[in-house]
């Protein structure tokens, strides 16, 4: 498992010490991908809905995977090889 966040955490996808509402993982989304926290937290909802109560799945899981921003210490996440 610390693959997996150790993965996510160089691709950009950490859960940030503000802009939390509960843990983070929306806030975390949002910035990976350019997104304010809560257009990020409208989005996920609105994309939940299709699927009925998998949220309940979901966020919980991304809320393990996606490591704290405090737990990479004040190393920025490692450029990404843009060859691919």
């Amino acid at each position: 498992m610390t693959d997996i966040r150790a993965s996510l955490g160089n691709q950009g996808l950490v859960r940030p010490r503000d802009s939390r509402v509960l843990g983070g993982v929306c806030a975390g989304l949002g910035r990976r991908f350019g997104l304010g926290p809560w257009v990020a937290r409208l989005l996920f909802v609105l994309i939940l809905m299709v699927v009925p109560g998998s949220q309940f799945l979901i966020y919980p899981v991304l809320w393990i995977l996606m490591p704290d921003e405090d737990s990479l210490g004040s190393q920025p996440p490692a450029p990404r090889d843009p060859t691919g």
